[in-house]
């Protein structure tokens, strides 16, 4: 029989520059207490900055984990029942993937 208790969130041990990065973008995780920000998971991370980040924050994104791994967690978050992802966050991102970080097809 499985326990009730929800599961704990895991701990997530991010590179020093990625962390800074959660802290300097922290307004776009409003909902998550100030302490648990940088235990954030990777893909938390890429979906608020696709989300709700700025230029600025979205190429800071890709420097820090490259633009093939960015286009990796996003297509697969597409591919689940829900995505988070508006319609227009959507669309910009589908074509600028597909531009720039190319899927292997085969």
């Amino acid at each position: 029989m499985q326990s009730a208790c929800p599961k704990k969130m895991k701990h997530v041990e991010h590179p020093p520059e990625l962390r800074g990065f959660i802290r300097e973008n922290g307004h776009l995780w409003w909902w998550v207490p100030e302490e648990r920000k940088e235990r954030l998971s990777l893909e938390s991370v890429v979906e608020a900055v696709l989300n709700f980040g700025n230029e600025k924050s979205v190429k800071r994104l890709f420097e820090l984990i490259g633009t093939e791994r960015a286009s990796e967690i996003f297509f697969k978050q597409l591919s689940g029942r829900r995505p988070n992802y508006n319609k227009l966050t959507v669309h910009f991102f589908r074509l600028y993937f597909q531009r720039h970080a190319p899927r292997n097809t085969h």
